[in-house]
């Protein structure tokens, strides 16, 4: 594929773009190609707010802290946090996973799927059980069981839990996500970002989505003036809701099958192809 494949002709012009990052607008080492940073910056000198909509919690959010222009924000950890990226991270909003339902999350796979090891993640850092898989960004992670670390004295003590990480060691990563969302959909929502059997839960109803539809609510941008652009499961709702909703060459399957467009693959910087066509045709009407 040489060129993206436009989703539709008759949209209304773009008022924001929201892009994951990894695998999606960063290159495999995740590098921010200078293609894209231009287009990038193209996209805000034409009126086009940028968000950055990730898995990331907001202190990996380095990689593209030299893009930031207007606004700042980026939507963070699957949806659970909005922050300000002129602010070094700022959280302005959480919407956690309780902690009652993350250990009932917890309590279900255990059973359901057996082997199953588990990170969670805070507004304050990550801290994981024994068997998963280490952080080496996170060198100061509290090791403990799942149970220890979701403990709290009394509601509200601790600090939020932005998502509950679910690793297992054998299952096909498709198989493991179905697996937990059998066992434990009504208590949270699960989704995956990583080619490995991975699952990362949030609090329910609680999306890259739907915190973007709630960003641009505030903002009076409706879902048709949103162009999105992602890779993997956990962009799915957000490329669905969007008015234009591209998948990246080298999306998973089921984001393909989702997505209203397609652009080509991270590497040969599918986002950058596709924004430098929006600000044309902004261009080409103002």
């Amino acid at each position: 594929m040489t060129s993206p494949d436009s989703p539709r002709t008759s949209a209304p012009a773009p008022r924001l773009i929201a892009t994951d990052l990894d695998g999606t607008l960063l290159r495999d080492d995740k590098s921010v190609s200078a293609r894209t940073v231009a287009a990038l910056a193209a996209a805000e000198r034409a009126g086009i707010e940028v968000f950055f909509v990730t898995g990331r919690p907001a202190r990996w959010m380095d990689v593209v802290s030299d893009h930031v222009h207007g606004h700042g924000l980026a939507i963070c950890a699957n949806g659970a946090a909005v922050v300000d990226l002129h602010a070094g991270g700022t959280f302005l909003e959480v919407r956690p996973l309780e902690r009652p339902a993350a250990l009932a999350v917890v309590k279900a796979l255990r059973a359901a799927a057996p082997g199953t090891s588990f990170a969670v993640e805070l507004t304050t850092g990550i801290h994981y059980e024994p068997d998963y898989p280490p952080f080496f960004l996170d060198p100061g992670a509290t090791v403990a069981t799942a149970e220890k670390l979701l403990f709290e004295e009394a509601p509200g003590a601790a600090a939020p839990v932005l998502k509950l990480l679910a690793q297992h060691p054998e299952l096909d990563p498709d198989v493991f996500l179905a697996v937990a969302r059998e066992a434990a959909g009504d208590q949270a929502s699960f989704t995956r970002s990583s080619p490995t059997a991975l699952i990362e839960i949030s609090g329910l109803g609680v999306s890259k989505a739907s915190t973007l539809a709630r960003c641009c609510a505030e903002r009076g941008i409706t879902a048709e003036e949103v162009v999105a652009f992602g890779d993997m499961p956990n962009d799915i709702e957000m490329l669905s809701w969007a008015g234009r909703g591209y998948a990246m060459g080298n999306a998973h399957p089921e984001v393909i099958a989702a997505a209203s467009g397609r652009t080509v693959g991270n590497m040969d910087d599918g986002v950058a192809v596709v924004i430098e066509q929006l600000v044309a045709e902004v261009s080409a009407t103002s």
